[in-house]
């Protein structure tokens, strides 16, 4: 039966809602939707004549002298405070139109059946397919349009953003160097101007193309997680796409949906909680309603909006406003003109690109100066007002690398669709960036690194315990054992599979309930006849599930499963395997938990503790109340006593098989492996040896904790000053037959227990308990912690939370990430919603429900735990790959072609390189190159160095320009140079000593040569100096692809990290050599030189 509560029922006890204390990170647009529907809510609660009275003053003071006059008081700024202004404004009208808009709705003051009757649907109906369709064609699909894309505003940042913008001043100074400053005026400065300008436009269509294929990349990435709910139509319900649904739908939902479209609850659950902080910005869950409880439409508890997550419970409503008509696409659009934010490499880049920016402004303002008051008086003749200014602005155009935030944009585009091929879902690019900075990684349990593939193996009684396979117990005690099993109980067989064994049956629902469903199967294959009137679904904070059900004739009884220690205080008898009862006194309670402690020790057993209350049918509190079950709620949750045992149950989850050695990778690649989950400490941590989670032969517990805590005791390091672990890590495996002899260098702790007892007889204790780096705590034991505590506990290599609630897991996340840890966090229902979104990546399973993968940074679309690793491989590798494009373009676009204009300038040489050919190098050959070395395969040892961290390690340091300049840079301005002068040489006989300190000599006549003599051999010797620098950039090339292996080892052409389409710089930059070089018009132009070869 469905159950609909009026908002004046009370909250049921158990189903309090969760109280998040700490705060909760989110993200810049949630801030800016909460700060804009708080500002609507406002609105909407004013009354009239005090709304009237607010827009007066505003106007009136908006008009008034005094307004005017501190608006000019601030002339530099004025246009800025104009726009912001406006923008302000204009947001005010729009919050002013949408709060009108709403105050005239009337959805939630409206009756169930008038809601029905004004959206023209059947409750048991629903609509049809002919409705359907015209409802779609009038309103459109469900779907909020995103961010209004202004072509001109595009154009504008497409050609003048960036560095283009100093590429426009450099293009009109070489224009009015050819004319008028020219005299004569010089036809290579106005080729210079029109490449430029061809550079812009070049620019231009690359930054339009980039941000089109990231675009694209993202909405097909995006577009691979649709959002399913249930829907009535024809009388049938179905599964649709969101973005299907159409006002007059009545949708279903349960705990972990997320609402599709704004909804008029029409009967819900008792315990039905809505999660609506992405709107509000408040982490308290709300209580779901039939009625309304509030004038105000945006407080009302009858309306679930758009984007609101069921956290508890379900519901069923009608679709009132889909798309861009809901509050939260009314409240979008607002937010849509607000600015993204930049990511740390984008800041990085950028900052990267300013300095070099400031660096060429400097340079080229001295060269110029340095002619105004030295060389224009000193050497007349040497140098005219065109060539300093084309000088100077030259090195403005060649010094900085312009294409460096475009390389950035396309790496993180190339390594999203990397992760795309490997199953591995990302919402935006930052992710990709941030999953290279983390450190410790928060895992569940059940369906992260076990298989979800649950299995009673044990039950026992009050006298005695069997496995399944050989279940033991008398008609009676197997009757309530099937009851107590398959009826308290959310889960399924799929019809279709009916004729196979209950072990071979598909099973819809929670693992654990599956494996109850299968039990009870195993014991009666054929269904029960009892109804279930009532079910008090299972959450963390409870522990524990209830239904009240009835057989055909009989009177009401409870039914309940949960955990052991929360319901072995309300027990009072206890069956035994012949269904005889006995009183559960202290004696049989300790036997009971000894069996769960066993279990949990030797096969890492789930325990749950089967229940029920009867009552006698002339004094049962439930009878009667069937049609009531507001009422039949408070007497259930009234009878949590004298509840009698029917049996403990204890279920296995294996690991999945790849789980060991993925966490052996992450240990090697300088990552921490937690496991936080709800289960029984001695399980979890069972699980966690199976997993190598925990690998050490002492663990400790809270108590150790807080005694290193107090006593300052820090982890020992391996002796003799061995690396810390997390850098050995990967050169050693510590289960079974692939033990190291290293292992024991180590840590001595992970040596036999033998060895262990040998160092107590040696009185080496303290060494035992300094290699301690396992920890296995319970969620009680959180409770209370200060920050030494927390302080201890975090610096523990290898850590299991068992029994934590979803307040704590949040906890947990917090403590770590205030301490400098880059944190992931992997969550598959809403309980894991606050410390998904307070870690720095969420991590969400394909088949977890769809608020977690909402709510998710990463989806891991395979279900496969193992996919982190190409998850964080690909984050190491967009930064390791954009530090070779940054090491591949600097030594050229810096040292090797601002040192010719210097040694111009400085030493009155003759130009060794001219302003166009850095022009080619910087814009053409040096391009194909760049652009394939974001593509590059990650190098072997990856994932054998710790994460990055982004406030001591950034993309660029005096290490990495030591190595840009000092080394790459000084080879190829010397080499260059060295050519150039040989040319010379080889050329005219006339060596470097004549060469260097000529001015204004270098003319007509200088050595008995003519002025076109002289301006040949510079030409050719240009040239030459010219292809000089790209042959070496190929072995720039080669050399920026790994750190430490040769070209024989990874080469390019074969193997696992090939990159043949790196070797098609080759070809393409000999072409643009012998192209810019051979034709005689560039010679004549642009001055260049036929390389004699």
């Amino acid at each position: 039966m469905e159950i609909q509560v009026a908002e004046t029922q009370p909250l049921p006890a158990g189903g309090l809602p969760v109280t998040f204390t700490q705060h909760t990170q989110q993200s810049r647009t949630n801030l800016q939707l909460a700060a804009e529907f708080r500002t609507l809510s406002i609105q909407l609660s004013e009354g009239d004549e005090r709304r009237s009275q607010r827009l007066r003053n505003v106007q009136s003071f908006l008009q008034s002298p005094r307004w005017r006059e501190l608006f000019n008081e601030i002339i530099p700024l004025r246009s800025a405070y104009q726009q912001r202004w406006t923008d302000e404004q204009q947001l005010s009208v729009a919050l002013t139109k949408i709060a009108e808009q709403l105050r005239s709705t009337t959805h939630h003051t409206e009756t169930v059946n008038d809601t029905y009757v004004k959206f023209n649907t059947s409750p048991t109906l629903g609509l049809e397919a002919k409705a359907v369709k015209r409802r779609v064609e009038r309103d459109g699909p469900n779907v909020i349009t995103a961010r209004p894309r202004l072509v001109y505003l595009r154009l504008v940042s497409w050609f003048f953003g960036g560095f283009n913008r100093f590429l426009w001043i450099s293009m009109i100074v070489f224009w009015l160097c050819w004319q008028p400053i020219g005299n004569p005026p010089q036809t290579g400065n106005l080729a210079l101007a029109v490449v430029i300008l061809f550079v812009i436009c070049l620019q231009a269509l690359f930054s339009a193309w980039q941000e089109w294929i990231t675009s694209r990349a993202l909405t097909s990435i995006t577009s691979m997680l649709p959002a399913e709910c249930t829907v009535l139509r024809d009388g049938q319900l179905q599964k649709i796409a969101g973005v299907q649904l159409v006002p007059g739908d009545i949708v279903t939902l349960r705990a972990g949906d997320r609402v599709p479209a704004d909804m008029r609850l029409v009967s819900v659950s008792l315990d039905l909680l809505l999660d609506r902080s992405v709107l509000t910005g408040e982490t308290n869950p709300t209580i779901g309603t039939v009625n309304y409880t509030n004038e105000n439409y945006l407080v009302t508890r009858n309306i679930a909006m758009m984007g609101a997550n069921i956290t508890q419970g379900q519901c069923t409503g009608v679709v009132v406003a889909t798309g861009d008509r809901t509050v939260l696409g009314r409240v979008t659009q607002l937010t849509l003109r607000k600015k993204a934010a930049r990511t740390i490499l984008q800041i990085e880049v950028h900052r990267l690109v300013n300095g070099l920016t400031t660096v060429s402004l400097v340079v080229g303002a001295i060269f110029i100066l340095l002619w105004a008051v030295w060389l224009r008086t000193s050497y007349p003749g040497f140098m005219s007002v065109s060539d300093a200014l084309a000088n100077g602005f030259g090195v403005l155009v060649t010094f900085v690398p312009g294409s460096l935030p475009i390389s950035l944009t396309l790496a993180l585009t190339a390594i999203a669709k990397r992760m795309q091929r490997h199953n591995v879902l990302i919402k935006n690019l930052t992710t990709v960036e941030t999953l290279g900075t983390v450190n410790v990684i928060c895992c569940e349990k059940t369906g992260t690194l076990t298989q979800r593939n649950m299995a009673v193996t044990h039950i026992a009684y009050a006298d005695c315990e069997c496995q399944v396979a050989r279940l033991m117990g008398g008609p009676v005690a197997a009757a309530r054992l099937y009851e107590t099993a398959a009826l308290c109980n959310d889960a399924f067989f799929d019809p279709e599979t009916a004729h196979l064994l209950p072990a071979e049956r598909t099973v819809s629902g929670d693992a654990t309930d599956c494996a109850l469903l299968r039990l009870a199967a195993e014991i009666r294959p054929s269904p029960t006849d009892a109804v279930k009137l009532l079910t008090i679904p299972f959450n963390l904070r409870r522990r524990y599930m209830l239904t009240v059900c009835k057989q055909p004739g009989g009177s009401p009884f409870v039914l309940i499963k949960g955990a052991p220690e929360t319901l072995f205080r309300l027990c009072t008898q206890a069956q035994t395997a012949d269904g005889t009862l006995v009183p559960f006194d202290a004696s049989l309670r300790t036997r009971m938990e000894n069996t769960q402690a066993r279990w949990a020790e030797e096969s890492g057993c789930r325990a749950l503790l089967l229940c029920r209350r009867e009552f006698s049918p002339e004094n049962n509190p439930l009878a009667g109340l069937e049609d009531n079950p507001a009422q039949m709620y408070t007497v259930a949750t009234q009878s949590l006593s004298d509840l009698c045992i029917v049996g403990l149950v204890g279920m296995v989850d294996p690991p999945r098989t790849e789980i060991p050695s993925v966490v052996d990778t992450f240990r090697g690649a300088g990552i921490r492996v937690f496991m936080v989950t709800g289960d029984y400490a001695p399980t979890a941590a069972f699980v966690a040896r199976q997993c190598h989670i925990i690998t050490g032969s002492i663990i400790d517990t809270i108590g150790d904790a807080l005694d290193r805590a107090e006593h300052n005791v820090t982890k020992t390091k391996p002796a003799s000053d061995e690396k810390p672990l997390s850098r050995l890590a990967s050169r050693i495996s510590i289960f079974g037959s692939n033990a190291n002899p290293q292992m024991d260098d180590l840590c001595k702790c992970r040596s036999a227990p033998a060895s262990l007892a040998l160092a107590r007889e040696e009185s080496l204790a303290e060494t035992a308990v300094g290699c301690r780096h396992s920890l296995v705590v319970s969620g009680p034991d959180l409770e209370g912690l200060r920050a030494d505590h927390w302080d201890a506990i975090c610096s523990y290599e290898e850590i299991v939370f068992a029994r934590i609630r979803p307040d704590q897991k949040l906890q947990i996340v917090e403590e770590l990430t205030s301490r400098s840890n880059f944190v992931a966090v992997t969550g598959d229902d809403v309980n894991d919603l606050p410390a998904m979104r307070a870690a720095h990546v969420g991590v969400a399973m394909g088949n977890g429900s769809e608020v977690a993968k909402e709510a998710a940074d990463m989806v891991l679309l395979d279900n496969n735990f193992s996919s982190i690793i190409t998850a964080i491989e690909c984050g190491r590798l967009v930064f390791a790959n954009l530090k070779k494009v940054i090491i591949y373009l600097l030594p050229m676009t810096n040292l090797s072609e601002i040192v010719p204009s210097m040694f111009n300038v400085v030493l009155g040489l003759p130009i060794p390189l001219s302003t166009f050919l850095m022009l080619v190098i910087n814009t053409i050959t040096d391009v194909w190159a760049s652009t394939m070395l974001i593509h590059e395969e990650p190098e072997h040892d990856i994932l054998l160095h710790p994460p990055r961290d982004p406030q001591k390690e950034s993309l660029v340091d005096v290490k990495f320009f030591v190595q840009a300049y000092g080394f790459i840079g000084v080879i190829e301005t010397v080499t260059g140079h060295f050519m150039f002068f040989l040319s010379i040489y080889w050329q005219s006989g006339i060596g470097p000593s004549s060469i260097f300190l000529a001015f204004n000599r270098w003319s007509d006549g200088y050595l008995g040569f003519s002025k076109a003599q002289l301006a040949g051999f510079v030409s050719v010797a240009g040239s030459v100096h010219f292809m000089t620098l790209v042959i070496m950039q190929w072995g720039n090339m080669f050399a920026a692809r790994t750190r430490t292996l040769s070209i024989v080892q990874q080469n390019p052409l074969w193997g696992p990290r090939c990159n043949p389409l790196l070797l098609v710089a080759i070809p393409i930059s000999v072409a643009v050599a012998l192209f810019v070089n051979e034709i005689p018009w560039f010679n004549e132009v642009f001055l260049t030189g036929r390389i004699p070869v």
